[in-house]
């Protein structure tokens, strides 16, 4: 059960990391097609949707079989300074 669970979390983080560079393709994409909307400027942010999705996919898989992708989305959502200031004030209030 809980390797279940366990696959089920690295896919939901492998997901959210693919998201990161897809949504900044939509974005970009978005801007190209509807600066201009006709057939070209669509084929053009389709492909860059395309390709971003692609980025995404290449470092998702990169980075889960490195380290981990639950790993690697905590390492980046740490906050070291934070936490040694909690410690530091926890220290102090114990003194």
């Amino acid at each position: 059960m809980s390797r279940i669970f366990e696959k089920f979390t690295e896919v939901i983080g492998w997901l959210q990391i693919v998201a990161s560079p897809l949504l900044i393709g939509f974005i970009i994409g978005a801007i190209i097609y509807f600066s201009n909307a006709n057939i070209f400027t669509l084929i053009i942010a389709v492909i860059i949707i395309l390709f971003s999705l692609l980025v995404g996919i290449y470092f998702a898989t990169k980075i889960a079989r490195k380290k981990g992708t639950i790993s690697f989305l905590s390492q980046i959502s740490a906050t070291p300074d934070i936490d040694e200031w909690i410690k530091n004030k926890s220290k102090e209030e114990k003194e």
